[in-house]
Order: C-alpha cells, then sequence, then structure tokens
C-alpha cells in the first residue's frame, strides 16, 4: 500500500509538469511583423509591410513616377484647351461689377428712357470693366436672373400644385438652351453679314441673357396680380428691353448702321449687306419679347 501510494504520488508529479510547446511548421520570414501571444501580427503590421515593400521597389516607384508625369500632362493639356475655347481674363472682364452697378443697371434694363449716353467707355483701347462703366455688358446679372428665375418659377409652380423636379427641371433647361440656340443664331448671322465688330460670344451671351430680367418681374408681377399684370409687365419689360438692346450694343445700334449706310462708298444708300444687318438687328430685338412670353406664360394661371 505504501509503494502504491508513493507511486501515486510520483506519477502526480510528473503529470503536474507543462508540456513544452511544439515548433513551428516554418519559419518567420517577414521581418516587419511584430510577434503577438497567439502567433499573430501586431495591428497594421501588414500596411506597414506593403508601404515599405512598395517605397524600397524600383519598380513601383518608376510606376508612380510615369503616372504622376502623365497627370500633369493631362492637367497642361486641359488647361491649354480651356484657354483654347474659353479666355479666364476675358470671362473675369464680364463679371467685374460691385453692388452699384447691379442696382444702376437693374434699374436701366427696366426704365431705360432717360439714359442719355450709350457709348461704351475706353482706357487705352480697352474697354473699362462694368463697374467703372454702366453701358459695359456682364455676365451677373444674367446669372443671378437665370438662377431667380429658376426659383421663381419652382415657387409658381408649386403655388399651382404642379412642382415636381422634372417639371423645374425642364423649365430650367429650356430657359437655358433657348438662350443658347439665340447666341448660336446670333453668330450665324453676324457670320453671313460679314459684320466687323469686336462682339464676342460673351457679349452676346450677356445682352442675350438681360431677358432674365424682365421675365422675372413679369411672372412676378403675375403671381401678385394675376392674368392681367402678367401682360402689363410683359410688355413693359419687353419694350424696355428691346430700346435697352438698339441703343447699347454695338452690333444693335440701328442709328450707327444707317448712318454707315450714308458713306460714300453706298452711293447715298445701304449696301446689300448693311440690310441684312439692319434686318439682323431688328429681328433679334424683336425675338425678345416671343422669348420672354414662351418662357414665362405657363407660370401664370
Amino acid at each position: 500500500m505504501a509503494y502504491h501510494s508513493g507511486y501515486g504520488a510520483h506519477g502526480s508529479k510528473h503529470r503536474a509538469r507543462a508540456a513544452p510547446d511544439p515548433p513551428p511548421l516554418f519559419d518567420d520570414t517577414s521581418g516587419g511583423y511584430s510577434s503577438q501571444p497567439g502567433g499573430y501580427p501586431a495591428p497594421g503590421a501588414d500596411v506597414a509591410f506593403n508601404v515599405n515593400h512598395l517605397i524600397g521597389d524600383p519598380m513601383a516607384n518608376m510606376a508612380m513616377a510615369y503616372g504622376g508625369s502623365i497627370a500633369s500632362h493631362g492637367k497642361d493639356m486641359v488647361h491649354k484647351e480651356l484657354h483654347r475655347f474659353v479666355s479666364v481674363n476675358k470671362l473675369k472682364y464680364f463679371f467685374a461689377v460691385d453692388t452699384a452697378y447691379v442696382a444702376k443697371k437693374l434699374g436701366l434694363l427696366v426704365f431705360p428712357y432717360t439714359h442719355q449716353s450709350w457709348e461704351v467707355q475706353y482706357s487705352r483701347d480697352v474697354p473699362l470693366p462694368p463697374r467703372q462703366d454702366l453701358n459695359a455688358p456682364d455676365l451677373y446679372i444674367p446669372t443671378m436672373a437665370f438662377i431667380t428665375y429658376v426659383l421663381l418659377a419652382g415657387m409658381a409652380l408649386g403655388i399651382q400644385k404642379r412642382f415636381s423636379p422634372e417639371v423645374l427641371g425642364l423649365c430650367a433647361s429650356t430657359a437655358l438652351v433657348w438662350v443658347v440656340m439665340e447666341v448660336l443664331a446670333l453668330l450665324l448671322g453676324v457670320y453671313l453679314a460679314t459684320v466687323r465688330s469686336d462682339l464676342s460670344t460673351f457679349h452676346l451671351l450677356a445682352y442675350s441673357g438681360y431677358k432674365y430680367v424682365g421675365m422675372i418681374l413679369s411672372v412676378l408681377t403675375g403671381l401678385l396680380f394675376g392674368s392681367d399684370g402678367y401682360y402689363v409687365a410683359l410688355a413693359w419689360t419687353s419694350s424696355a428691353l428691346m430700346y435697352f438692346i438698339l441703343q447699347l450694343s454695338p452690333l444693335f445700334q440701328v442709328r450707327s448702321l444707317r448712318t454707315a449706310a450714308l458713306g460714300p462708298d453706298s452711293m447715298g444708300g445701304p449696301t446689300p449687306r448693311q440690310r441684312l444687318q439692319l434686318y439682323l438687328t431688328l429681328g433679334a430685338a424683336a425675338f425678345q419679347p416671343l422669348m420672354i412670353y414662351w418662357l414665362t406664360f405657363h407660370l401664370v394661371r
């Protein structure tokens, strides 16, 4: 019995001793992992390894450098093409406005009949910016007027329970497309009439975009006073815009065209080219009321 008890005590000691860990099947050759209990890499160690591997790889560095050169070359090409079709400096000229100019120009668009001097001012053969010359065209008022027209159209449609994003988007896109088509038609007419003028596409876009001011006043008056108020405002703003365009735009100055038609080369009468230019002038001015009506009549009920 003593021997049995001694054997049991000796065997219990051997069973209490922990078994050694088995050797790993493969050696750790990564060198970038920091060991944690359980044999798992530390968090982020694989990312650090990948980054270090990419940085140290000459092929990766070459690919990154080549990709950067391609991106830089593409950026230069985009800027070159952008400056080719759109002159940023010329575009800045049409947005050089201030609060006083905007207020006076809006008043001139609504009531142009008392304005005396319509000549665009120059300084060293360079036209003065709009904030220094009330007669200079700008794109700030047409842009803000277009945005205001879209918002006002949404409010009018909401009052009439006809608002939906699709209808508002169609209204905005229609107003924009018609102005673009008008500018393209004017450019074609200027080309066919071979008009010698300093007018650019921005000039035509500015003069065509001033109609948005009359559209806003017509719709707003129609919402406040009904259809009768709408037609009164439509007649007023249309006539004011026609008078404004005929007096101010270098292309649309009927008096200067008539004066040129009586020059020594015309033998006392207008030439066919000058007549075509005059018809283009009057047609463009007469087209403004039709555009204002077409883009606003459905907003007033």
